[in-house]
């Protein structure tokens, strides 16, 4: 098994290629070792020891290190984490995956699935080739809120890329769209 790796403009993350699917649905986000519980994989490359996050994307992982620790002296450990993962036959998630999105409706329903669209097809495609992942959290009075993960959480590009990507292109598409926000875990 060869992994590829490549950088992400989040210099603290690094985004592991294993050629194979990982998550056959949506992405999953473990901020933490505790929010680890349910992926095997996720706790492997935690026990690795210097990661502070790991996301599961479809094709991807991507790993974010602590601010102290060097890629030297973890790269080598988080390959191998990964590569006995996918020897061992373990799924990437234990048990049911819980639904991607919520459904909405009331006056904002048409608003909110044009802006879950725009996301889906124009946002997230290009937001995954850095290793990343946005999602709808909520829209409220014009203002829609993201939630941020992988390598787009703390990402120094992140606000530019909130800023005077998706929001331009929301805004343009919606008008009644005014402005973006990004949302804690």
């Amino acid at each position: 098994m060869f992994i590829q790796t490549e950088t992400t403009p989040n210099p603290a993350t690094l985004k592991f290629l294993p050629g194979q699917d990982v998550m056959a649905v949506g992405t999953a986000d473990f901020p933490s070792v505790e929010t680890a519980e349910k992926s095997p994989l996720a706790r492997r490359i935690f026990a690795v020891g210097g990661v502070s996050g790991v996301f599961l994307g479809n094709d991807f992982v991507t790993v974010t290190k602590e601010a102290e620790t060097a890629w030297d002296h973890v790269k080598p450990a988080i390959l191998g984490a990964i590569m006995e993962h996918f020897q061992s036959g373990a799924p990437a998630i234990e048990g049911e995956a819980e639904a991607a999105h919520a459904t909405h409706t009331g006056e904002d329903g048409e608003i909110v699935r044009q802006i879950k669209e725009l996301l889906d097809t124009r946002v997230r495609p290009a937001v995954a080739q850095d290793g990343g992942d946005i999602t709808f959290h909520g829209f409220d009075r014009g203002v829609v809120y993201l939630h941020m993960k992988g390598a787009c959480a703390g990402c120094p590009s992140s606000t530019l890329t909130l800023k005077m990507g998706i929001e331009n292109l929301l805004r343009h598409y919606i008008p009644e769209v005014t402005e973006v926000r990004p949302v804690a875990a």
